[in-house]
C-alpha cells in the first residue's frame, strides 16, 4: 500500500487544499506503480500546532499572514 504523510503547519491549509494534496498525491502512485494501488494509498496530512515544532534551532510559530483563508 503506498503511504505519503505531510506535516504542515495548523491551519496553514484550507479543506480544499488538503483535498487536492490527497488527489494529487493518490495520482502521483497511480502513475508510478499504476491503477491498481489507488483503492490502497493512504494519504495523511497532520497539522503540527504552533511550538510543535522547530527550525533553525528556534520554536516555530506560523504568521497570519500564512493562515489559510477560507
Amino acid at each position: 500500500m503506498p503511504f505519503a504523510n505531510f506535516k504542515t503547519p495548523a491551519g496553514a491549509l484550507t479543506k480544499t487544499q488538503k483535498a487536492e494534496i490527497v488527489h494529487r498525491t493518490t495520482e502521483m502512485f497511480a502513475e508510478y506503480f499504476g491503477e491498481g494501488v489507488r483503492p490502497y494509498t493512504m494519504v495523511l496530512i497532520e497539522e503540527v500546532k504552533d511550538g510543535g515544532y522547530g527550525r533553525a534551532d528556534e520554536v516555530y510559530e506560523i504568521p497570519a499572514d500564512y493562515r489559510a483563508k477560507g
